[in-house]
């Protein structure tokens, strides 16, 4: 784990990155600390079909830890909000914080006509987030709050 501060009071991490291929790219932060994912390129070229899914290979595999705890992050693939102007969409997001396979990303097409994209381009995003999942205790009782059962449209339109 590493911890930066670039002078302005931001403290950033930098994320773990192994090259499983030598032609893979590093994902890349344009604003670190004020962006809020790193994004990651695809490494060969791919056609996606219309209202077609594609795995895309990024050829890295990677690590996340907070900056100042040092535990461990897991990441969220989202939408580059370009590639969503292209009707592309980033399915199947969730990279647990102990996995360390190749980081693979779902895309989907959601267009009508058929989209080339190339090596290198970037395809999508990883957010890091807190792992806050636990141990799972079964009740007969819950706390009571003040929404209790109310469900669907319960608060209005």
């Amino acid at each position: 784990m590493s911890i930066a501060d670039d002078g302005s009071g931001i403290i950033t991490v930098m994320l773990r990155v192994k090259r499983l291929d030598e032609g893979a790219r590093l994902p890349v932060v344009a604003h670190p600390g004020e962006d809020l994912g790193y994004d990651v390129f695809a490494l060969e070229g791919v056609t996606l079909a219309p209202h077609a899914t594609v795995r895309v290979r990024t050829g890295i595999a990677v690590e996340a830890r907070h900056p100042e705890t040092g535990a461990p992050l897991g990441l969220l693939v989202r939408d580059r909000s370009s590639m969503a102007a292209r009707g592309i969409a980033a399915t199947g997001g969730v990279i647990d914080a102990g996995y360390r396979g190749e980081i693979l990303i779902l895309l989907t097409n959601l267009g009508q006509a058929g989209v080339e994209l190339k090596a290198g381009e970037k395809i999508a995003q990883m957010i890091p987030v807190p792992v806050l999942t636990g141990v799972v205790e079964e009740t007969e009782t819950l706390e009571e709050s003040s929404r209790a059962e109310k469900g669907f449209g319960s608060s209005g339109r």
